[in-house]
Parts: C-alpha cells; sequence; structure tokens
C-alpha cells in the first residue's frame, strides 16, 4: 500500500503544488490582513490539495495515449501499467469530492466557483489539442488559488488583488511555455500546439522572458496596492532574482538544467512571495 501511495504521489508530481498552494494562502493572509483561523487555514490546504490531485489524476488519464509515444513520459505510471485505468479514475473522483466538501466547509461563495475553478483545471488537458494558448489556459487556472484564498475568508470579492491573480497568469504561462520546449518535437509530429512546437524554441523563449517581465509588474503592484510594507518588497528583490536566474541557466539549445529552471527557481518565488506577504502583514 505504501508503495502504491508513492507512485500516486510521483504519478501527479505531488511536489509541484508547492506552485500553487502559497498564492492561496497568500490571498487568504491579504484578505485576513494576517494569519486566518486555523479552521480556514486548513480547509484551504485540504482544497488546495484535492484541486490538484484531482486535476493531474485526469491530465495522466487523457495524456495517457500521448504519454506512452513520448519517450520522456513513456515511464509515466499510467503509461507504464504501474497504476491503473480505474484507480486512476478513483483518486480523481476522491480528489475532486474532497476539494467541494473544503469548499462546502468554507462558505456560499467558496462553493459556488469551485466547479469553475475545477472545471478551467480539467479544461486544460484538452487545450493542446487545438490551441496553442494551452499555456494561458494554465495561468487562468492556477489563477484561481490566489482569487481562492481570499474568497475563503472574506466569503466576497469586494477588495480582491485583481493584479494578483494577473499576475499568476502570466507567470505561470511563462514557466509552462519553457518547459513545454521539452516536447517542441514530439508535439509538432503528433500535432499537439504549444507555443514552442508552433513557433520554434527561440521565440517562445523570449515571449516567455516578456511575460515573466509583465508577472513581475503585476506582484510588483500587488504590493502597492495592498499597502505592503518594505518586507514584500524585500521579497520582490528575491523574485526578480529568481526570475532572472530561471532564464539565465536554461536556453533553447541546452534544456539540461530545465528542472532547476521549472521546479526549484519556480518554487521559490511562490514561497517567496508568501512569506514575504506573511511577514508585511504581521510586523508592522
Amino acid at each position: 500500500m505504501l508503495k502504491k501511495i508513492v507512485i500516486f504521489l510521483e504519478m501527479i508530481k505531488f511536489e509541484h503544488t508547492v506552485f500553487a498552494l502559497p498564492f492561496a494562502l497568500m490571498g487568504a493572509f491579504l484578505a485576513a490582513g494576517g494569519v486566518p483561523g486555523a479552521a480556514v487555514f486548513g480547509w484551504v490546504v485540504l482544497a488546495m490539495v484535492g484541486a490538484r490531485t484531482s486535476a493531474m489524476g485526469f491530465n495522466r488519464i487523457v495524456d495517457v495515449e500521448f504519454d506512452r509515444r513520448n519517450p520522456r513520459t513513456a515511464d509515466r505510471a499510467l503509461a507504464a501499467g504501474t497504476i491503473r485505468m480505474g484507480e486512476a479514475w478513483a483518486m480523481v473522483l476522491l480528489a475532486a469530492g474532497l476539494f467541494f466538501f473544503a469548499c462546502y466547509n468554507l462558505n456560499r461563495l467558496t462553493l459556488i466557483l469551485s466547479p469553475f475553478a475545477l472545471g478551467l483545471t480539467f479544461f486544460y488537458s484538452l487545450t493542446k489539442r487545438f490551441t496553442w494558448l494551452c499555456h494561458v489556459v494554465l495561468g487562468l487556472a492556477l489563477a484561481f488559488s490566489p482569487l481562492g484564498g481570499f474568497v475563503a475568508v472574506r466569503g466576497s470579492l469586494t477588495g480582491f488583488p485583481w493584479v494578483l491573480s494577473v499576475g499568476v497568469v502570466l507567470w505561470v504561462a511563462g514557466f509552462d511555455t519553457v518547459y513545454a520546449c521539452l516536447d517542441a518535437d514530439f508535439d509538432r509530429e503528433a500535432g499537439l500546439f504549444s507555443l514552442p512546437s508552433r513557433f520554434g524554441r527561440e521565440r517562445a523563449f523570449k515571449f516567455a522572458v516578456f511575460l515573466h517581465a509583465l508577472a513581475f509588474g503585476c506582484f510588483t503592484a500587488t504590493g502597492i496596492l495592498a499597502g505592503l510594507n518594505y518586507l514584500y518588497f524585500i521579497g520582490i528583490v528575491l523574485t526578480a532574482g529568481a526570475l532572472f536566474y530561471q532564464h539565465l541557466i536554461v536556453n533553447p539549445g541546452n534544456l539540461s538544467r530545465i528542472q532547476m529552471s521549472f521546479f526549484t527557481m519556480n518554487g521559490l518565488i511562490s514561497l517567496t512571495l508568501f512569506i514575504a506577504t506573511w511577514l508585511a502583514l504581521v510586523v508592522g
């Protein structure tokens, strides 16, 4: 059983929850003006884990045939047969149930928005079949994270810093564009759509830099509009360094360090912005 759980966690890349969860908590802390109550905090965490687990499981299910054909992904659990299709569907449904139950225990508006948030993450998994804007759709899906965290506390959209969600859209679209360079050749041959497969790796990289520059502007504006103090802007400086470094260590001709760029730097960015927000709110 323990081995099966480990396989499930690897299949959905559970550790990548670090991309979205800090932004959900950032939205919750901004709404509360500090640390939210323990119950709300716990339900937000459970909602995020449930939503991401369900969405990633669905992604693996609908992409299983492509994963089997792609040498880079052929060893994924569902494609390799170490997880059965019925088991994967059970995980998707159970995780979705956890997400909706957590939203139910937060407030009415959170529950109303929950089908749209989860539905958009499911829809993303289909977009590579018909549009190279799939990276933007992923960004829109993750942009529900800070919005959901905010609504979980306030029960209202009033006062939500929309520029924060715009920043998440741009940030996610940028790093997903870079990551898609790994499969640019396969996507082109398989008839799948992505910015690198449509416009080439070099142009895709330039576009990702542009998106990340805009995202940085949005994250900076969030601190200004929310009236956060200097501690947040120390985090902004660290975020700028992480954004710069992730584009420094990879390029269209050398993707060997893309895991460092994709996971380590982006995880650092989301955690840094959340911790900086937390400190700015609780330290006067």
